[in-house]
């Protein structure tokens, strides 16, 4: 596998495989969307160029799947996962390819396709999947406009990174290690044509995202500076939280495996080549940050996922240098977590020993929303309205073709969700059913009481409320 032409057809043999196998797991999965992936799907039904919390790409990507597959279940909305992550694959495999040689191209494709992350992303459409395999297209043609000097692949490269920010703002740490590295690595430092076509491309990708947020009083962009936290505080240090710096640094070594990521933090201090030092300063920003993150405020454990793509290459080429036994064993131990994975959401029904159903954070939803539908249906009324977003989320989805209309509460400031912002409650609406733990005075007695079962909305006291004409204060 010397030859750096040979590594493809075998690379791509096995991250077919492990692509078709996710598929066919998928096909059985029994979880119900989860949350994020109902809301993803409600975009794609209302088309635009951004929405309250996150960039358009993945609501246009949804969209495009169910139209071509004439349906919306969970199937058909997760597909894009296994595959967007299989094209990763191979296209981090290209990068190593021209950076290494063909055994580290292999090895970089059959690593990323099994890590623990990209198995998660297999099962869950996220935003972090969407923006993986057009982030790694930027990291390819980026070294190769920088290498030959040609603008065509600088613009490849700036418009394919356009495309990850419209999946993940995330995508902008791609622009830092653009910068470090053409600082530290002569090979990698672009000459100013290249530097300005990319650029050029990059802001033509983001620009329709970039206008919506301006006519959106930046609704994206405040959203994304309330989960920083810690930049709307008198004191940037007025909440050090050094626990969760060591939860999120911690909770990495589950995100890559072990192996991995102990690999990639020794390749941070001995990349052991120019082509490492390179791929370091695109993946150590990165983590650096992310960790600034979780100590000022919190970081959830997959905000540091735009660092694993350069570090994947990373981390392959210090394993193949320094321990190549290492090799097998971590894609047998992440290799054990991506089967398990997908088999635990096929068998999630069953119940453990406590009564519990296995992943129950992922069940329940759908039958919450049938209950309510079917309430609603009973008590006359025409419309919903329910101010807990798990719940809003699932009956847009459930209730699609229902012939009830669905609301968010009328939010008293600004908008704290997609559908306050999009969706509140009109003064005027009447046969308004609220869903909710309790309501106003106004409300009168329940007309239903729910059984939340033992998954997702376990423990929760739910009932309805047929609402009179005027009483509008319910669900805040």
């Amino acid at each position: 596998m010397a030859d750096r032409a040979d590594w493809l057809p075998r690379a791509a043999l096995v991250v077919g495989a492990v692509t078709l196998a996710r598929l066919v797991a998928l096909w059985f999965n029994k979880t119900d969307l989860f949350v994020d992936e109902s809301q993803y799907w409600l975009w794609g039904e209302r088309l635009d160029f951004g929405y309250y919390s996150k960039p358009p790409l993945i609501a246009w990507v949804i969209r495009a799947v169910t139209e071509l597959a004439g349906s919306d279940a969970p199937f058909w909305v997760r597909l894009p996962g296994a595959i967007f992550h299989g094209a990763t694959a191979l296209i981090l495999g290209a990068v190593s390819a021209r950076l290494f040689s063909g055994r580290a191209a292999f090895w970089t494709a059959i690593t990323y396709a099994t890590l623990p992350m990209v198995a998660l992303g297999s099962v869950l459409i996220s935003t972090d999947t969407i923006m993986a395999p057009f982030f790694a297209t930027a990291l390819l043609f980026h070294i190769r406009a920088a290498e030959t000097g040609r603008v065509v692949f600088a613009a490849v490269a700036g418009f394919c990174l356009g495309l990850a920010f419209l999946a993940k703002y995330a995508a902008v740490y791609f622009l830092i290690g653009v910068a470090l590295a053409a600082v530290f690595v002569p090979a990698l430092r672009p000459g100013l044509r290249v530097w300005a076509t990319m650029l050029i491309a990059f802001v033509v990708a983001i620009l329709p995202n970039v206008l919506w947020n301006l006519s959106n009083d930046l609704t994206t962009v405040a959203h994304t500076v309330d989960n920083a936290g810690w930049v709307q505080h008198a004191s940037w240090f007025a909440n050090l939280n050094p626990s969760g710096l060591a939860e999120f640094f911690f909770s990495q070594f589950a995100v890559v495996g072990p192996v991995i990521f102990a690999a990639l933090l020794f390749g941070y201090v001995r990349p052991g080549s120019v082509e490492g030092r390179g791929l370091a300063l695109f993946s150590l920003p990165v983590v650096v940050i992310v960790c600034v993150q979780a100590f000022l405020a919190q970081a959830y454990a997959n905000w540091g996922v735009a660092a694993y793509f350069a570090g994947t290459v990373l981390a392959v080429a210090v394993l193949l240098d320094r321990a190549p036994r290492l090799l097998p064993w971590s894609l047998a131990i992440n290799g054990a977590l991506s089967v398990l994975l997908p088999v635990l959401t096929v068998i999630a029904p069953v119940p453990e020993r406590g009564g519990e159903p296995l992943l129950a954070r992922y069940l329940g939803r759908v039958d919450l929303s049938r209950q309510i539908i079917d309430a609603a249906g009973v008590a006359g009324a025409t419309s919903i309205v329910a101010g807990d977003r798990d719940i809003l989320a699932d009956l847009f989805h459930t209730g699609k073709g229902s012939g009830l209309t669905f609301y968010a509460p009328t939010p008293k400031d600004r908008p704290r969700s997609y559908y306050e912002q999009t969706f509140p409650l009109p003064a005027d609406a009447a046969g308004v059913l609220l869903v909710a733990g309790d309501a106003p005075a106004c409300a009168g007695a329940p007309v239903a009481e729910f059984d939340t079962g033992n998954g997702a909305h376990a423990g929760l006291a739910l009932r309805a409320w047929l609402l009179p004409k005027g009483c509008r204060d319910a669900g805040n």
